[in-house]
């Protein structure tokens, strides 16, 4: 049974007798982390090579593999991927040092179709599997680009905290709103015990013209995603309570309407999520929302058919009962910042984005735009990978960007994997 170990470069040394083992059938690496790398060094070992349907035969290229690797990399990937594997254009990958059987599965990947029609897929339809190897254990066998500095994004986890942010950007939004949220003008809704999820996702339908209001519209429209999160933030951490404006209407009668509506928006009001909370809001707010629901001007599928069904006199005891109820603050998730955003990142692509395992691709030193490209394309699921995915769905953009900045900086080191014979 074959054993093998990874180790960053520079100085490495296997003491007499000492054992490093991992067995390649549970694909599982022991692998330890030297402070720099080794220039010019090769992921070269022996000529005894896995069989031929394993993927980790990149990882145990010979030196005539690589040197066969240069002469199709120079052929088939240099115009775009440079001649030493550093890519000087925009969202175009460094390769030079990059992990030779992530490479080799990426290659694959794009052969077969799997990541859809592209340069790549055209350039790597053309090559054998034996190719896109040998291809793969060249750019492996690289010094990794030299980090490049680049301005790390404004975003909610950087500069002040994003409740601080939040109440400057809503600066502006305190005359109708009230200074906390609790409205004391009539028609203004209550800003408060709204779910940050509900008030952002709402603040955008104003901003993008799903909500039909063109004052809003106006007021929104300067906001960035980062103080649209921040300002739902600040809210939802304000201490809630009852809009102070009038609310007439029959408040028993409104209970009694109420029932068909905690199915979503719960017994007392309370919302979650996407589902906004109603209790103490605002009276004359809620009957135009309602009525905006009715007649089509907020396109929501969800609420049109529970708006249709209550005639205007009832619609003034629901208010009048909603308007009664005590707010409550919601659950505020924490904001992440870049350091917490890049410990969960590390666990697979390894500290500071230098991974040590062959199969997970090192991002320490990788293009900043091509790190944000690719985040996207998993965030919206242009691209699929179960775990990817999980990871990124959660990420605002700017959070994709500062994370793609971040890793940009990192020093990248090359990693050689060494096949031992087995224990006899």
């Amino acid at each position: 049974m074959s054993t093998f170990f990874c180790r960053h470069f520079e100085s490495w040394r296997i003491r007499p007798g000492a054992r490093l083992a991992c067995n390649l059938t549970s694909l599982a690496i022991s692998a330890s982390i030297a402070a720099g790398f080794l220039p010019g060094a090769q992921a070269a070992a022996q000529s005894v090579r896995p069989g031929p349907s394993d993927d980790f035969r990149a990882a145990f290229a010979t030196s005539q593999d690589v040197a066969e690797g240069k002469r199709l990399a120079d052929a088939s990937c240099a115009r775009c991927h440079g001649a030493n594997g550093i890519s000087t254009a925009k969202g175009v990958p460094h390769l030079a040092g990059q992990r030779a059987v992530f490479l080799h599965q990426e290659m694959k990947a794009y052969r077969s179709g799997a990541r859809g029609k592209s340069m790549m897929a055209d350039a790597a339809k053309f090559l054998s599997d034996d190719a896109l190897i040998k291809v793969a254990a060249w750019y492996a066998s690289l010094d990794p680009a030299p980090p490049i500095p680049v301005a790390m994004p404004k975003t909610a986890g950087s500069g002040p905290d994003p409740v601080s942010a939040g109440k400057a950007a809503a600066a502006g939004c305190g005359s109708c709103h009230g200074e906390a949220g609790i409205s004391s003008i009539p028609g203004m809704p209550n800003l408060v015990g709204l779910d940050p999820k509900y008030l952002a996702a709402a603040t955008n339908a104003y901003k993008g013209g799903q909500r039909k209001h063109d004052l809003m519209k106006a007021l929104v429209s300067g906001l960035g995603e980062a103080d649209v999160s921040n300002i739902a933030l600040f809210y939802a951490t304000q201490k809630p309570g009852r809009a102070q404006t009038p609310a007439p209407g029959n408040v028993a009668a409104g209970k009694a309407a109420a029932a068909a509506c905690a199915g979503c928006h719960g017994e007392s009001g309370i919302g979650a999520g996407a589902t906004p909370g109603l209790a103490g809001q605002d009276a004359q707010y809620f009957v135009a929302a309602m009525r905006a629901y009715k007649d089509g001007s907020r396109a929501d599928p969800l609420m049109k058919g529970p708006a249709a069904a209550v005639g205007d006199p009832a619609l003034a005891d629901l208010a009048a009962y909603y308007a009664s109820l005590p707010p409550q603050a919601p659950k505020v998730v924490k904001t992440l910042d870049t350091g917490d955003w890049a410990q969960r990142c590390d666990r697979c692509h390894g500290v500071n984005g230098n991974s040590t395992d062959p199969r997970v691709p090192a991002i320490a030193a990788q293009r900043a735009d091509y790190l944000e490209r690719i985040l996207n394309a998993y965030r919206t699921g242009a691209r699929k990978s179960t775990a990817m995915s999980a990871m990124s769905k959660v990420l605002t953009e700017a959070e994709v960007g500062m994370l793609a900045a971040y890793y940009s900086q990192q020093k990248a080191r090359a990693v050689v994997y060494v096949q031992l014979p087995a224990r006899p």
